[in-house]
């Protein structure tokens, strides 16, 4: 045999090896690219499940109170703004009560709407942040005009306003509370109207005696025995109810 025969055979068996060796590469760097495929298809899977839960949760949240329009419904939503307007314009005119009051009645009934009002204001803006709405800091143009409409006035004539515009308000007042303390949608809100109708109850009562009011006092006996009558009302109202807001 000669040296070309022999040498024939070794060539076969590299060229073979070589062969062998290339596929072995590039079945190698296809199986990596099929496992980096099947990996970035397992992410995107993962991602859009995470995407998925967390719309899922959003939603939840939405519908089940995650802000103050879901949470309440079209009906305790108004009686929110509109009790935080009322309470800024109570704690107003009762400013201006107890500054222009003709009779001591007047001027003691106001600095009990400031006291008494400022802290259900206070408890009011506390719930409704609790529940992501924001509430009106000061009075719009209309309540505005009322209290310059008002302020514009002196002596007598302005008591007998101040106790109509008291009656007329705390009429409405009490059966807002009363209504929301039965029927609100919101729990909390139930809570907070049941607590704090007893004050306006009260202030209704005392409001029935200022004047102006029916049944109230009159002009010719605010500063007489009409005036202390009602001191005495209203000072056994605020002790025997000293634990309300």
């Amino acid at each position: 045999m000669t040296r070309q025969q022999l040498t024939k055979p070794i060539y076969i068996w590299v060229l073979t090896a070589v062969i062998a060796c290339g596929l072995w590469v590039i079945g190698g760097k296809a199986g990596i690219r099929i496992n980096q495929g099947q990996n970035s298809n397992h992410q995107n899977a993962n991602s859009n499940s995470r995407n998925m839960n967390a719309s899922k949760s959003q939603n939840r949240n939405d519908n089940t109170g995650g802000g103050m329009t879901a949470a309440m419904n079209q009906q305790d939503h108004k009686f929110v703004m509109e009790a935080a307007m009322g309470g800024l314009m109570e704690v107003e005119l009762g400013r201006v009560a107890a500054q222009k009051g003709a009779s001591d009645a007047v001027k003691q009934f106001g600095q009990r709407m400031v006291d008494d009002h400022s802290k259900v204001n206070a408890e009011l803006m506390t719930l409704a942040t609790s529940k992501g709405m924001t509430l009106p800091t000061a009075l719009d143009e209309k309540h505005q005009k009322e209290v310059a409409k008002l302020s514009a006035m002196s002596g007598a004539e302005f008591d007998r306003a101040y106790g109509k515009m008291m009656l007329s308000d705390h009429n409405k007042d009490v059966k807002e509370f009363e209504k929301q303390s039965t029927h609100a949608g919101d729990p909390d809100l139930k809570a907070f109207a049941a607590k704090n109708l007893p004050t306006l109850q009260e202030h209704l009562q005392m409001a029935k005696t200022l004047p102006g009011a029916e049944g109230g006092g009159s002009n010719n006996n605010s500063s007489g025995g009409g005036t202390r009558s009602t001191n005495r009302n209203m000072n056994g109202n605020s002790n025997g109810n000293s634990n309300r807001p």
